[in-house]
């Protein structure tokens, strides 16, 4: 076993409580007080950002050990979660509810694919541990904070599910 596993393993646990401690105690209360559209807004632009994952490119070349099909795997989870995340919230935006709603369920449910496929890549590949530098430091913050963020997204469209979407600007400041 790498030495550095239960390091990393370790430190994306802490993230993963730590982030959603600090939800439950900041960020879901003051989400409750923003309209829906605007409280599903926030938590989508964590995934706008999922385009990181082009990253591993270059830890490729810097010596990170996944293999190419592996990299391609991972790249086209995240671009593609990138891709539903900016498309809802381009829709929210103009006002379409109807359209976006089903987006960020189908995000919800490709980040969970995406997660599980990624570990399940990782473990066949022996790659916990492997990370350094950047790559580590997505696998250790980024990550958990996606993961943490999606259940984010669950929340506000179960517990709100009944709430109409209002008319005001989602931009606007409440």
């Amino acid at each position: 076993m790498n030495p550095a596993a239960p390091a990393q393993g370790g430190a994306q646990l802490i993230s993963l409580v730590l982030f959603a401690l600090a939800a439950r105690w900041y960020l879901q209360p003051r989400l409750a007080s923003l309209p829906r559209a605007t409280a599903l807004t926030i938590l989508l632009w964590v995934h706008a950002f999922r385009y990181v994952a082009l990253q591993i490119f270059s830890a490729q070349t810097t010596g990170f050990p996944i293999s190419d099909g592996g990299a391609r795997e991972i790249v086209i989870g995240d671009v593609g979660g990138a891709a539903i995340a900016i498309s809802a919230i381009l829709l929210f935006r103009l006002r379409q509810p109807g359209l976006g709603v089903p987006l960020v369920w189908l995000l919800i449910a490709e980040t969970a694919y995406d997660t599980v496929t990624n570990i399940r890549g990782g473990v066949r590949e022996h790659l916990m541990g492997a990370a350094s530098g950047v790559t580590w430091m997505i696998l250790v913050f980024f990550v958990p904070l996606v993961i943490v963020s999606a259940l984010l997204l669950a929340v506000q469209l179960v517990t709100r599910r009944g709430e109409r979407f209002g008319s005001e600007p989602q931009g606007s400041a409440t």
